[in-house]
């Protein structure tokens, strides 16, 4: 899927609707995606540029001494920008407003929209520890199972922290192992045995059952807000403890 740049609204032509258009066509892009239970990476991308459009509007006091001007660098971590001066216009300003409240509400609605659907999906997940955890928890496998098929896929998953504006956030990174067909001897229990036997660089691993009672496309959906989910799981069993 093609996206909007960062700073599409305030590009080349500003002409509101030029740019309502050019977003429509994003936006129809998108909702395609969530038609089919698609959210990722579409929710991502379209909650990045709904947060851009509000930082340009709390940042309206700054356009107004400065803008019109012609972008020529942007810092993204720190929404600074880099002008070249332009004839003033009130009309322009007024244009670029108006295309980011129009835009900034439009966006809402599909964000909306792929909440709904993610906040359904997470909430028919269930995860479970399978057998005895060990006291490190930050490294281990995942076994993943949706209503679609009978098979157990496999991830092995490490915990990272990182640090962004002074405050701390739990990341996680999964790898394919593979996937096992759902049988008596194939359970949770015996997965866990057989990684154990087979992968020695986790002699003594943590590991969890993920499993939906929907069926939804994998990669796209049930593994990001898996993902997610089980971030959330643990820092909540960490509180609690």
């Amino acid at each position: 899927m093609k996206s909007l740049s960062e700073t599409w609204f305030a590009e080349g032509f500003i002409d509101f609707e030029l740019k309502k258009y050019t977003l429509l066509a994003y936006l129809q892009e998108v909702n395609k995606y969530f038609n089919e239970n698609k959210l990722y990476p579409q929710l991502a991308d379209v909650i990045f540029h709904y947060n851009n459009i509000v930082a340009f509007r709390e940042n309206k006091k700054y356009l107004q001494e400065h803008f019109p001007k012609q972008l020529t660098d942007v810092n993204m971590q720190k929404l600074q920008l880099v002008y070249e001066q332009m004839i003033e216009d009130d009309e322009l300003m007024k244009e670029l407003e108006d295309i980011i409240q129009y835009s900034a509400t439009k966006i809402r609605g599909t964000i909306e929209a792929g909440t709904e659907i993610y906040e359904f999906v997470e909430s028919n997940l269930s995860i479970e520890p399978v057998g005895l955890l060990p006291l490190d928890v930050n490294e281990g496998y995942l076994l993943m199972k949706d209503s679609r098929y009978n098979d157990t896929i496999v991830y092995q998953y490490r915990l990272t922290i990182f640090e962004k504006h002074d405050e701390r956030y739990r990341g996680i990174r999964t790898d394919y192992i593979q996937q096992w067909r759902r049988t008596i001897s194939n359970s949770p229990e015996n997965i866990k045995r057989m990684l154990i036997k087979e992968r020695k660089e986790l002699p003594n691993p943590a590991v969890y059952h993920i499993e939906s009672k929907l069926a939804y496309p994998l990669e796209e959906t049930l593994l990001p807000i898996a993902k997610r989910s089980f971030v959330k799981y643990l820092a909540k069993e960490e509180g609690a403890s």
